[in-house]
């Protein structure tokens, strides 16, 4: 829920579009720069409530075939889930239905908690998943979307950290 400055953003948004991946989780990317439209286009969504607070809910997978989620089942997940606005442009990996046992307005309704999608050249990922480490870490399948999900946005058109990186580590 912080603010950037108008130089940060552009610095951030030009970076991106030019080819550089962006990889997030809950509130860390989908509810901050509250102000800034086009931050929010970039990344897809923006938080609107989490109706229950922490609560346990279902995620299901959609896309099975996505490297991102294949070999993953559903799974239910301990956190915040979240209502969001959402980019219908998105390439959504996996889905929750809200009860309406907190909000009935919202019964049945149907909204990403993991998605990719592109920003110029640049991949972007999200997942709603995880208020804090401990829910995430205490799910596997949840940590595992989340570390997919950074390998795929930094493999972005002009992201080679790896080729950069393994001289370091061997």
């Amino acid at each position: 829920m912080s603010s950037i400055s108008e130089a940060q953003e552009k610095g951030l948004l030009k970076a991106i579009k030019n080819g550089c991946g962006i990889a997030g989780w809950h509130g860390g990317m989908c509810d901050s720069y509250r102000n800034n439209t086009e931050y929010q286009y970039m990344t897809g969504g923006q938080w609107v409530a989490h109706p229950g607070g922490v609560i346990e809910y279902q995620v299901n997978i959609r896309n099975t075939e996505d490297a991102i989620t294949a070999g993953i089942s559903d799974f239910k997940m301990k956190s915040e889930q979240y209502y969001m606005h959402i980019d219908p442009n998105l390439k959504v990996l996996a889905t929750t239905t809200f009860s309406g046992d907190h909000d009935s307005w919202i019964n049945g309704a149907v909204l990403p908690v993991c998605w990719k999608k592109y920003y110029g050249k640049g991949r972007v990922f999200y997942t709603s998943l995880g208020h804090n480490l401990d829910h995430v870490t205490s799910v596997k399948e949840a940590i595992s979307i989340i570390k997919r999900g950074i390998k795929w946005a930094s493999d972005s058109k002009y992201a080679q950290a790896e080729k950069w990186l393994t001289p370091i580590y061997q």
